[in-house]
């Protein structure tokens, strides 16, 4: 046998004898190393060693990222590797049975008289700062909302559709912080200040450099007799005396508030406040789409072991009703079911002809074209209502009758509703005919309908602001239709407001009138069609759409109705109650399985996505179009942006010199470099750990090997005696 090593003489992780595990000395040989030689991973090593040039370089960056986590384990277990504080993990983070654990926590506590008293003092004040969090962090999970709604909801159908009502109280926590910024900034300074509360000054327009006409803004129906239906359709509609109030662009009037000795610029906060808003809601859903993203990819990249996942670790233990596990077992019967057509699908497409391949191409590149063509469809409807409902409403519109101005005003949102439904009917019906793998399908689907509902919004606000921004030569001495929109900031946001309640009424309506009646029917009659037609499902996705399309709303519409995310906390929850009682009552779950991981990971992009949409046409009314001159914080300026540097302006000359110098080319395009080279690093540290991810799953499927060579041994050594 080959001498050993003392203990005392072992050397260091990362050295040689730790590379040297598979690869011993040619000198040491013995019955026992020839048979280890045998195994199947020393000898995918070996081969690795000869491909490489057999440097020992070269042999320590293929294993020695391996050894070390053993070797910390064996210096911790024996007591070699205590000394320093920072090396003493949790021992929960150790891979280690529960007596290893047990006999790790007596060598740590043994060792801890050994230190100095300012170790010791450390060591105890972490812990009880750990202990402390932990305490705070236990505490405040009975604060969260819908705490025990959620786990019972989880308990009964899942993980998956508890992924969706954690996602609906997200939203809800986001409008509400929303709501408390642009609160706190915005409405409280200029609501106390126009009460007399504070010194404020309202903004003034220089006569000369504004014509009069521009400035020209009353508000109908609010000085003579007003009927009562007059009321409701001004509450549903946003105009009237809600026109006067906070909710909307023009009553925020006040330019400067006095606070003691500071000055509280109205409009350079009414800017900043939206921007920070839309940054936050930015950095939070980046923050948790990031968590997903995560789990997703390692999900999906382990694709040689589907089948084993879906069968012995596809359970999810959190439910405990009956009809939840039975659905469970049908999910998991799909997936399987999915899976098998998959690889039915692509060995199909291996299979395929060049007559077959261009037979589906051509098919495919036709649904497309019709699939365009619905779309140029709905929203030439769109556009159309959006331009038929401003002609119409005129200043005579109270004469006209009480369901004929209600629709008129609600004409766009109707529309835009009747696409949302239609579209998608047909997207599920085409997608059958263009022969895409299961998951495909849904996939793309599902981006179809987010791209119409997302798209309609953006012909409601090009319909808008095409009629806003009219080029004919009546619009030149104000820059927009100052006669149709006096301040069409206002109008913008009455049209958000009816979007969001509308959206509301339609949640509600189809609650309550579709899917309750339908409850009934299937319950209490017998009749064949009803029976097939069965409850309504509860399809995570299209609800998951349904609430993104009201969080795009509340964004677009952040900046032109401030209070706006108030409107949408309320909704959302009253939602989640809604949606509640209809899974619990009037629907049944979806048979298509839906995961905790990615689903959380696609309502995060599609909310995402709805993000930057909504940046787009803000960016555009901050920068390129034109305050009203008659309304709002902005009417000294040619754009909402130009507050900033008009702000500036009232700086010290040498703050000015450090903002601009970073506005500058000189310093963005150093900056820019910057951020591509730490770009570049993460790039690269990426793909080293995914060659890191790689190899170790090589060496799991090498030790499984190693497992199967092992037993395949020990049964013929058992034969042989």
């Amino acid at each position: 046998m080959c001498e050993q090593p003392a203990p005392e003489t072992r050397r260091p992780p990362g050295g040689r004898d730790d590379d040297e595990v598979f690869l011993p000395d040619a000198n040491c040989t013995s019955s026992s190393v020839t048979f280890l030689q045998e195994l199947p991973s020393y000898r995918s090593i070996l081969r690795r060693r000869t491909s490489a040039g057999g440097t020992q370089d070269r042999r320590q960056n293929n294993h020695g990222f391996v050894r070390p986590p053993a070797a910390e384990k064996r210096n911790l277990v024996e007591g070699t590797g205590v000394e320093n504080e920072a090396v003493v993990r949790s021992i929960r983070e150790y891979a280690l049975n529960i007596p290893e654990k047990r006999r790790l926590r007596d060598i740590q506590e043994a060792n801890v008289k050994y230190l100095s008293g300012w170790d010791q003092w450390k060591q105890t004040r972490n812990k009880s700062w750990k202990k402390f969090l932990d305490e705070i962090k236990e505490l405040s999970s009975y604060l969260e909302l819908w705490r025990n709604d959620i786990r019972s909801i989880e308990g009964k159908f899942g993980t998956g559709i508890k992924s969706y009502f954690s996602f609906l109280r997200f939203l809800v926590m986001l409008n509400f912080i929303i709501f408390v910024l642009m609160f706190s900034f915005i409405t409280l300074p200029s609501t106390i200040s126009k009460y007399g509360v504070l010194n404020s000054s309202y903004v003034k327009v220089p006569s000369e450099s504004i014509e009069l006409r521009c400035r020209n803004y009353t508000i109908n129906g609010t000085k003579e007799l007003v009927y009562f239906h007059t009321y409701i359709i001004d509450l549903l509609s946003g105009t009237g005396f809600l026109e006067m109030t906070s909710l909307f662009y023009g009553y925020y009037t006040i330019d400067m508030v006095q606070l003691k000795v500071i000055k509280y610029n109205v409009p350079l906060a009414y800017l900043l406040t939206t921007l920070v808003c839309l940054s936050l809601s930015l950095i939070w859903i980046v923050k948790r789409s990031v968590e997903g993203f995560k789990q997703n990819l390692v999900r999906e990249e382990d694709q040689f072991q589907s089948y084993c996942n879906k069968i012995f670790a596809g359970w999810d233990f959190c439910i405990t009703d009956l009809n939840a596990s039975r659905l469970k077992h049908s999910s998991l019967q799909y997936e399987l079911k999915t899976d098998l057509a998959e690889e039915r699908l692509r060995q199909k497409k291996a299979d395929r002809t060049t007559e077959e391949k261009l037979r589906i191409y051509c098919l495919r590149l036709f649904l497309n074209i019709f699939v365009l063509a619905l779309l140029s469809v709905c929203f030439y409807s769109i556009y159309r209502a959006t331009i038929y409902s401003q002609e119409n409403i005129s200043n005579d519109s109270i004469k006209m009758m009480f369901e004929g101005n209600l629709l008129v005003q609600y004409l766009p949102s109707i529309v835009i509703t009747l696409a949302n439904f239609i579209a998608p009917l047909f997207f599920s019906y085409i997608i059958r005919l263009e022969e895409y793998s299961p998951a495909f399908e849904i996939r793309l689907t599902l981006m179809r309908c987010v791209f119409v509902r997302l798209a309609n919004i953006g012909v409601l606000l090009f319909s808008l602001w095409n009629r806003i921004s009219c080029g004919n030569e009546k619009c030149k001495p104000c820059g927009y239709n100052y006669e149709l929109y006096p301040c069409w900031e206002s109008r913008v946001g009455q049209e958000m407001y009816k979007l969001m309640i509308f959206d509301f009424i339609i949640i509600f309506a189809v609650a309550v009138f579709v899917d309750f009646p339908r409850k009934l029917l299937v319950t209490y009659y017998s009749c064949k069609p009803i029976q097939w037609c069965g409850l309504q499902e509860f399809g995570i996705p299209e609800n998951v759409l349904e609430i993104v399309y009201g969080q795009t709303i509340c964004w677009i519409g952040i900046f032109y109705s401030p209070v706006l995310p108030a409107i949408a906390t309320v909704k959302y929850f009253i939602v989640f109650y809604i949606k509640k009682i209809s899974l619990m009552h009037t629907c049944r779950p979806s048979k298509r399985p839906v995961r905790a991981s990615s689903s959380n990971f696609f309502f995060l992009v599609v909310l995402l996505i709805g993000l930057v949409l909504a940046f787009i046409p803000l960016g555009l009314s901050m920068t390129y179009f034109r305050p009203s001159k008659a309304c709002g914080p902005f009417v000294n300026f040619n754009s909402s942006w130009d507050v900033v540097p008009h702000t500036i302006q009232g700086f010290p000359t040498a703050l000015q010199k450090v903002l601009n110098g970073i506005a500058s080319e000189a310093f963005a395009v150093p900056f820019f470099m910057v951020i591509c080279l730490i770009m570049f690093y993460f790039i690269a540290l990426a793909g080293a750990h995914k060659r890191v991810v790689d190899q170790l799953r090589e060496q799991l499927v090498m030790e499984s090997r190693d497992k199967l060579f092992l037993i395949r041994k020990l049964t013929e050594a058992q034969k042989h005696s």
